[in-house]
């Protein structure tokens, strides 16, 4: 009970320190650039903090341990993906998108396009890109809670999924931007902190030889040599060429889809300029970067200390892996009472990584429905601020709601892969359309919605038909079996259907303007005009 009460009394602090946060942020959200932006007054430092608070989810902390954990070698394929992603973005999108938008990513479809019909299909693609990606922290949170607490039950589970959610729809309908970004900054300190502490105590452990311990842990993985090799998850031989293609469309995936994440572009508008954007991504790769290299060592000390066997009887998916490491690490060093104080600490800061994250998506959503779909499209720009950021707390509620149901159903995947869906789907119909918008100067209307309903609709379908959904042991739903698309992830297919798509679309249409292409060319690569675009 001792150790129960610990674990709860540090929780309970940290939720209540981010609430207080939350609450403080929120006396100065005044306006709709208050609510979506946080009134552009954070620095490209501070923004850049945020933005790994942000992308540092439960997926990479939980999930990438976990698989890593499980599958050695082939687990730290997602390390790599998503740390390289970030050089796209860097690259094709943090600038423009600064100079060019306003809250959201339909702001720069819509500049020179028929805003309703693209404003309509950026909202939907917004929202389901967040609700995928929500689906994941539920699931880590769900898995985290019950570690910590000694949740068996369903029942008890299925509890923490909704409490999380609960926590999350305060965060994002009282603090906005604001509240949620200082939220993501505190966590990011946080998170690589508790992550580095684990870190140096593995190490220390194998006397800082990681020879030592990638030894150790392909010994007590149960896999011997094969756990060092590539091959183990993908099972690319065994499989043949399905299993190549796999590996190929995780990749692609994952490489291109941060560019397109809505969460992660709002995060663009929150700075003063467009040096401030770019800056604040290099801060994200930077700590991304050490971040992801710590978890090699997490996943590898995890195996190597706790043993496959005992993180998949924990979680068959091994989203426990990092707290059980910590658990063990600090028993092994420092007693019983060292165990559950490490774990305590850990859980408590992957639990405030969660409700972080899934403030910053809902905020991502909620904003696109109440700013695109309400303000734009119901109201053809005739609502007021205060109208559009009470529809946006609304609809927080209801984003919150769905996300709570899907979460319960989804608790036996591993928080990583679910999070690899939702970057297919965000690939697939946000990024071709971005990305033309950008840089095609024949690009239009019919071309932005062919591509974000192509990719969308086609990575979607692929998933519910894929052995995600049935057909396997860990599916959604393992009794069924209507998987005729044979590979896990659909980005291979779909991300070509979305370029493609948005590239028919816009041939078959004879809609172009000229003008409006030359004003968006010179405000995204110069910023100028964008001062009257944000409403300053």
């Amino acid at each position: 009970m001792n150790d129960h009460a610990l674990s709860i009394t540090l929780f309970v602090v940290f939720v209540a320190a981010t609430l207080g946060i939350t609450f403080w942020a929120s006396r100065n959200t005044k306006s709709a650039t208050d609510y979506y932006a946080g009134g552009r007054s954070f620095s490209g430092v501070q923004n850049g903090l945020a933005i790994g608070g942000d992308y540092m989810s439960a997926a990479s902390f939980l999930g990438i341990a976990g698989i890593i954990a499980l599958s050695g070698y082939d687990g730290f394929l997602y390390s790599i993906g998503f740390l390289v992603a970030w050089l796209v973005a860097l690259l094709l999108v943090a600038e423009l998108m600064r100079n060019s938008g306003k809250f959201t990513m339909a702001d720069v479809l819509a500049f020179r396009m028929s805003p309703r019909p693209v404003r309509t299909a950026a909202g939907v693609s917004t929202i389901t890109v967040s609700i995928f990606y929500l689906l994941a922290q539920m699931v880590g949170a769900g898995a985290l809670v019950g570690l910590l607490f000694g949740i068996t039950s369903d029942a008890g589970k299925i509890g923490t999924i909704v409490v999380v959610g609960l926590l999350m729809i305060i965060y994002v309908v009282v603090g906005g931007m604001k509240g949620t970004t200082w939220v993501q900054i505190v966590k990011a300190v946080l998170l690589m902190s508790g992550a580095a502490l684990v870190t140096l105590l593995v190490l220390g452990h194998f006397g800082f030889n990681l020879s030592s311990l990638l030894g150790t842990a392909a010994q007590q993985s149960g896999k011997g040599d094969a756990f060092l090799n590539p091959g183990l998850k993908y099972g690319v031989e065994a499989k043949g060429i399905v299993g190549k293609l796999d590996l190929i469309s995780l990749g692609l995936a994952l490489v291109l889809g941060t560019a397109g994440l809505p969460h992660i572009l709002i995060r663009f508008y929150t700075v003063p300029t467009a040096r401030d954007a770019r800056k604040s991504v290099l801060w994200g790769i930077g700590i991304i970067g050490v971040f992801y290299l710590l978890t090699l060592v997490l996943g590898f000390g995890a195996a190597a200390l706790v043993g496959s066997k005992a993180i998949a009887e924990q979680n068959k998916a091994g989203n426990t892996a990092a707290p059980q490491l910590a658990l063990e690490i600090g028993q092994r060093l420092f007693g019983d009472v060292g165990g559950t104080v490490l774990l305590a600490i850990i859980a408590a800061v992957a639990f405030a990584t969660i409700l972080a994250v899934v403030a910053g998506l809902t905020l991502a959503s909620s904003s696109s429905f109440a700013h695109d779909l309400y303000a734009h499209v119901f109201k053809r720009g005739q609502a007021t601020e205060q109208q559009e950021i009470k529809v946006a707390r609304i609809a927080a509620f209801g984003i919150g709601a769905v996300s709570i149901v899907l979460g319960i159903f989804a608790q036996n995947l591993n928080v990583a892969f679910l999070v690899a869906l939702a970057f297919a789907v965000a690939a697939s119909g946000n990024l071709p359309a971005i990305l033309y918008s950008l840089f095609w100067k024949r690009f239009n209307t019919a071309g932005a919605v062919s591509a974000i309903y192509g990719g969308l609709v086609s990575a979607v379908v692929l998933v519910i038909f894929s052995p995600v959904v049935s057909g396997t042991p860990t599916a959604l739903f393992p009794g069924a079996a209507f998987n005729w698309f044979p590979l896990e992830n659909p980005g291979l297919v779909s991300i070509p259907i979305g370029f493609l798509a948005g590239y028919i679309g816009t041939v078959l249409s004879k809609e172009y303007n000229a003008g409006k292409y030359a004003e968006i060319e010179v405000r995204s690569l110069t910023g100028a005009g964008a001062e009257k675009a944000t409403g300053h």
